[in-house]
C-alpha cells in the first residue's frame, strides 16, 4: 500500500466511522463509500483492507495501544500487519507516535492472553473450551483471521463444471473445482464475478462451498413439494431448485422482504420456474399452516450468531453477546419446530447455523428429539457419500470448519419424520 498524508487521514475516518459498530461492518462501509463519490478504486480497497484488517487484529492491536485511538489502531496495523517500518511512516507522524511504533514491532504475540492470541472475545474462548483444547481455539482463531476464499457453484440446469472453469480461465479467471461440493468452483484472488458472461447468464453463482453442501444433505427429488425455510436472498433455494431439475415446487419463505427481493433478479437468471417466493410475518404465518403434513423436505438454515463467518464478518465478534445466544437459542427452537409440522411421514429436514457453538447447534437438536419423538437423526457423512462427497469427519452431525475444509463455519443435522404423532 502506497502511504500518502490524505491516504492516511481517509484510512483513520473510515476506521473512526466504522469501529461503533452501531450496524453491520460492511453497511456502514458502504455508506462511507457513499458519502465520498470521488474515492477511486485504489483508495477504497486500501479504506476495505485496512477496516477489516483493524476488526481482524482488533483485540492484539488494542492490547498494543490500551486500547488506542481510530488513528493509533490505524499506525498500530499498518507497521504490525502491513510491514510499514518507521522511515516509511516518519512523513506522517507526529514525534510523539515514533517512540512506540517500534515497540509495536517488536511486541510478541505468545506473551499475550488466549483470547488476544486468538482474537475472539472472552467468553467465546469459555464457550469453547468447553469441547476444544486451548490449542485447537488458536488454531480455529488464526483461521478466522484469514480471508475467505471466492466460491462460486455452477448451476446444473444450465452449465458443467468443466466447461464453466474453462470458460473461466479464457476470461483470465484462475479457477479449480472445490474439494468437496461436485458443483463448487475456488477462484484465486477476488475477481470481478459479477462482470464475467458466466454470472450475467446465470450459469454460476456466488456461494460458499460450505453452503453448497447443505443442498446435497437435503437431496429434494424432482417432482418433491419442498421448502427453503429462511430462504433469505436465496443462494441455497437456487441449489435446491437446479437439484429438482426445475420440477415440482420449492417455496422460499423469509420475514424479510428486502432480502427476499433480492432473490428475484438472482431467480431470473438462474433458468428456474419451480421457485414461489413468499414473504412471512414469523413462523406461525398461516400460509405455513396451509401447507402442514404435505412437504417433503425442508431446509432450515436457522438465525444465528454467525460466528462461523468471522473471515468474513469480523464485526461479528462485538455484535454478539451470550445474551444475545440465548436469545436465538428460542427464535431456532420456534423455527425449528414450526417448520417440522410442514413435513409429511417419511419427510426430511435439515437444520443448519452457521455458528460454532453447541447452544445453538447440538442443544437445540437434543431439545427438539426430547419434545418430539417421532423424529430421528439421520447420519450426515452416510448421506453425503451416497452422493460420492467425501468428507471423511462428517458422522451424526456435519461440522464444517475454515481450519479443518477452508469453508465458512457450518453446522448441521438431517431429521426424518418417521411416524405420524400419536392421537390424544
Amino acid at each position: 500500500m502506497r502511504l500518502t498524508s490524505e491516504r492516511l487521514d481517509l484510512l483513520i475516518a473510515a476506521v473512526r466511522k466504522i469501529l461503533p459498530l452501531q450496524a453491520p461492518a460492511d453497511v456502514l462501509l458502504r455508506q462511507f463509500f457513499k458519502d465520498r463519490p470521488q474515492l477511486g478504486q485504489n483508495d477504497r480497497s486500501a479504506v476495505a483492507e485496512t477496516v477489516f484488517g483493524v476488526l481482524r487484529h482488533r483485540f492484539f492491536l488494542e492490547a498494543l495501544t490500551g486500547k488506542g485511538t481510530a488513528r493509533e489502531l490505524v499506525l498500530a496495523y499498518l507497521t504490525r500487519f502491513q510491514g510499514m517500518n518507521l522511515r516509511e511512516l516518519t512523513p506522517f507522524i507526529r514525534e510523539s507516535e515514533s517512540k512506540w511504533i517500534p515497540q509495536i514491532k517488536a511486541a510478541k504475540l505468545e506473551e499475550q492472553p488466549l483470547f488476544v492470541q486468538a482474537e475472539l472475545p472472552e467468553w467465546l474462548v469459555e464457550k469453547l473450551q468447553a469441547s476444544c483444547s486451548n490449542e485447537e481455539i488458536l488454531r480455529i482463531g488464526q483461521a478466522l483471521q484469514q480471508p475467505a476464499p471466492l466460491d462460486v457453484r455452477v448451476n446444473s440446469l444450465l452449465a458443467k463444471r468443466e466447461e464453466v472453469i474453462a470458460a473461466l480461465e479464457q476470461e483470465g479467471i484462475e479457477a479449480q473445482p472445490t474439494p468437496f461440493s461436485p458443483v463448487g468452483i475456488r477462484l484465486t484472488g477476488k475477481p470481478s464475478i459479477n462482470r464475467s458472461a458466466l454470472f450475467l447468464s446465470g450459469k454460476i453463482e456466488v456461494q460458499d462451498e460450505g453452503s453448497q453442501i447443505l443442498g446435497f444433505l437435503l437431496a429434494p427429488k424432482r417432482g418433491e413439494m419442498v421448502v427453503d425455510f429462511c430462504a433469505g436472498a436465496g443462494g441455497k433455494t437456487l441449489l435446491l431448485g437446479a437439484l429438482m431439475h426445475s420440477r415440482g415446487r420449492l417455496y422460499a419463505f423469509d420475514v424479510s422482504e428486502k432480502r427476499l427481493s433480492n432473490l428475484k433478479p438472482r431467480l431470473k437468471r438462474s433458468g428456474l420456474s419451480n421457485v414461489h417466493p413468499q414473504h412471512i410475518d414469523s413462523e406461525r404465518d398461516s400460509k405455513l399452516k396451509r401447507l402442514a403434513g404435505k412437504i417433503d423436505r425442508v431446509l432450515v438454515d436457522a438465525p444465528c450468531s454467525g460466528l462461523g463467518t468471522l473471515r468474513r464478518n469480523p464485526d461479528l465478534k462485538w455484535r454478539q453477546s451470550p445474551e444475545s445466544i440465548s436469545e436465538l437459542q428460542e427464535k431456532q427452537i420456534a423455527i425449528l419446530t414450526a417448520a417440522a409440522k410442514l413435513l409429511k411421514p417419511g419427510g426430511r429436514l435439515v437444520y443448519a447455523t452457521c455458528s460454532p457453538l453447541h447452544e445453538e447447534n447440538q442443544q437445540i437438536i437434543e431439545s427438539f428429539l426430547t419434545n418430539h419423538p417421532q423424529f430421528s437423526i439421520l447420519n450426515c457423512g452416510e448421506l453425503l457419500a451416497q452422493q460420492k462427497i467425501n468428507l471423511p469427519d462428517a458422522g451424526k452431525f456435519l461440522q464444517l470448519s475454515p481450519l479443518h475444509h477452508n469453508t465458512d463455519g457450518f453446522f448441521a443435522a438431517v431429521l426424518e419424520y418417521s411416524k405420524t404423532e400419536p392421537e390424544n
